[in-house]
């Protein structure tokens, strides 16, 4: 186990932060609009969603470079910013964090899909190591590539990961299928989890899907296929859009009632997806803290 892992893991589970996008929406991000520019245009926007998290008491904070690999950001046409934007979501990170928790930066899809031959996986691979790079020198402690659903570009992203030296967690989104536990390639908890740990992820897991109901199942399945720490993060439950803005109903109260089955299922990092707050964070904090005294959370 990587040692920074092992550290974190030494008192008990770890609780990670929460959404970025829909927090950054709430200060004026509008709906479409790339988030990982505000890095550079909206900074002090940009730390008040990590600062909120570490006052939460997040262990772990992200950054917002979600979509800031060469090939998303080509799109918005930025790729001639890709540098500029990674290096500031992780300094205003780390800034936020000020020493009270780890900075693991956001790696996210390119938005191309290898399995339909959209994209090869050396120029997969090739874009990921340049974001990533970046990362890694602007000094973040750790890598997240998440939301992944294709296994091919997840282990380019890994491989990517590993050369920096740094911790890499692999996480996926299962959403598609009759019982909407496969990822949009049709891979299962099981195979990703195998096919992640043969690739060197020092930790697994799932963020995004449908919400924290579904996550509880998501992780036992991937608990019988490996020993690795695994790593669940679930949106609010499922979004509503309401005159123009995405609403998720969930509360605070009612996604942490779950956290109880997600340690019985194997969960070692938790925190929260799409639509949770530094309010949900809290709660899940409360529920760690109850099971594993102080410093969990």
């Amino acid at each position: 186990m990587h040692q920074t892992i092992a550290n974190l893991l030494s008192p008990g589970p770890v609780l990670t932060d929460g959404a970025w996008g829909t927090e950054l929406q709430r200060r004026g991000l509008p709906l479409g609009a790339c988030p990982d520019v505000w890095n550079l245009e909206q900074p002090e926007k940009v730390e008040q969603v990590a600062a909120a998290y570490v006052a939460a008491g997040s262990r772990i904070i992200l950054t917002n470079t979600f979509g800031a690999n060469r090939f998303a950001l080509s799109r918005q046409g930025l790729e001639g910013r890709l540098k500029e934007i990674n290096r500031a979501g992780v300094e205003i990170s780390l800034r936020a964090a000020a020493g009270q928790a780890l900075v693991f930066a956001s790696v996210g899809p390119s938005g191309l899909m290898p399995a339909a031959g959209q994209v090869s996986a050396a120029a997969l691979e090739e874009a990921f190591s340049e974001q990533i790079q970046v990362l890694a020198e602007a000094g973040a402690q750790g890598l997240v590539i998440e939301t992944m659903s294709d296994p091919a570009e997840a282990l380019a992203a890994v491989a990517a990961a590993r050369r920096t030296g740094l911790p890499v967690v692999a996480c996926f989104t299962f959403d598609s299928g009759p019982k909407q536990d496969r990822t949009m390639t049709g891979a299962t908890p099981e195979q990703v989890a195998a096919i992640m740990a043969e690739a060197g992820a020092d930790v697994v897991g799932a963020n995004c899907s449908h919400g924290i109901t579904d996550m509880v199942e998501i992780c036992r399945r991937l608990r019988t296929v490996t020993s690795l720490p695994l790593w669940i993060k679930a949106n609010a439950g499922l979004p509503e859009l309401i005159d123009g803005q995405v609403v998720y109903r969930q509360t605070p109260e009612e996604f942490s009632a779950f956290v109880p089955q997600l340690l019985q299922a194997g969960a070692m990092f938790i925190g929260g997806c799409c639509g949770t707050t530094p309010d949900f964070i809290r709660a899940v904090g409360r529920e760690l803290a109850r099971r594993f005294p102080s410093p969990t959370h």
